[in-house]
């Protein structure tokens, strides 16, 4: 458990310090948008281009590996749209059904810097390898599933068509890089000379830069009362007002999905000898459990805004769930420990 910590802490203290130089005023509030646009476009793309294009795949088992993440995404997403019926009647959600659409997408999206960071510190290259499976496997059924659920939630407001969806995941600088690694390790192509090392630097920046503007970007104001969840005028409802959401999309999020997918990859684990296969690297597990508990990412804030969702709501949630997943995730790379999965 103690080798957890130690791995994952200096990525949580990362987070944290991003938030006290925002506070601080210690760089410009100009700075942290391009360090976003910067670590989105650029270095990000690079250390996933980098990584596929050089790992060993044949090693991998991609098929369980991305069919154990989607199917806990999709999973997830039914658990919240059961609870809807549930959390409406108890008048529990401050704006009705925009809210829920906030609890949908704080139940699926996952934060991908952090676990990139938490795959790398803990697994080394076969995690961060995984973790970009994960992501070519993940972030386009996410991004399709919470823009149907703004959709279903707040037709009224919403704008986004089919057309801006798939333009949306194929312009993805993630899912760019994603495949563009893919198809350079299955053609067999090195990186070339001079293009091949500014990637790696490009790489090293990935993280740190992408962590602190996690940081940066967390929001620990109360949730403001407003009766246009677009918008976040003065005045404040409380945080009694968030409980029932913050909790719900929690729950899902950092307990039950890593739950789901860890329990899929462990029957694959135990049924691929019966198959002549080779129980799975404790490490695919590990990464796996790792990325379907990884909190919300700050994405879906912009589309809550985008698409007239109970954007206030979103932001609590994703900063709530940050904080929290700093608890939950050694927890449950601790418990995979210590009952000898790792």
């Amino acid at each position: 458990m103690i080798e957890v910590v130690y791995a994952l802490g200096p990525i949580f203290l990362l987070i944290l310090l991003g938030q006290g130089l925002k506070r601080s005023s210690f760089v410009g509030d100009g700075f942290w948008p391009a360090a976003e646009k910067i670590t989105y476009f650029i270095t990000f793309p690079s250390l996933l281009i980098g990584n596929l294009a050089r790992a060993d795949l044949g090693s991998v088992a991609w098929g369980w590996i991305a069919g154990s993440v989607i199917f806990a995404t999709l999973l997830s997403g039914f658990v919240v749209i059961l609870l809807e019926r549930s959390l409406l009647k108890s008048q529990s959600l401050p704006h009705g059904r925009a809210t829920t659409s906030s609890v949908f997408q704080g139940a699926v999206r996952p934060n991908t810097y952090v676990g990139l960071a938490g795959a790398a510190a803990l697994f080394g290259q076969t995690g961060t390898t995984i973790t970009a499976l994960c992501i070519a496997a993940t972030v386009p059924l996410v991004n399709v599933m919470a823009v149907a659920a703004l959709t279903r939630m707040v037709p009224r407001r919403s704008s986004v068509g089919v057309g801006a969806i798939l333009l949306g995941i194929v312009k993805n600088p993630m899912i760019i890089a994603c495949a563009l690694g893919i198809a350079l390790n299955i053609a067999g192509w090195p990186l070339p000379p001079v293009i091949g090392p500014l990637i790696d630097i490009l790489a090293r920046a990935a993280l740190p830069v992408g962590l602190l503007a996690v940081g940066a970007g967390l929001s620990l104001k109360v949730y403001p009362a407003t009766d246009d969840p677009a918008t976040a005028p003065q005045g404040q409802r409380g945080f009694r007002a968030v409980m029932t959401p913050l909790f719900c999309s929690g729950v899902i999020k950092l307990g039950i999905l890593p739950l789901i997918a860890g329990f899929v990859m462990l029957l694959a684990s135990i049924t691929a000898p019966l198959f002549g296969g080779s129980p799975l690297d404790p490490a695919a597990l590990g990464t796996v459990v790792l990325w379907a508990g990884l909190p919300c990412a700050a994405s879906a804030y912009v589309l809550a805004r985008q698409m007239g969702g109970d954007a206030p709501m979103m932001a609590a949630i994703i900063t709530w769930q940050t904080l929290a997943a700093m608890i939950t995730l050694p927890l449950l790379m601790g418990l995979l420990h210590g009952v000898g999965l790792l």
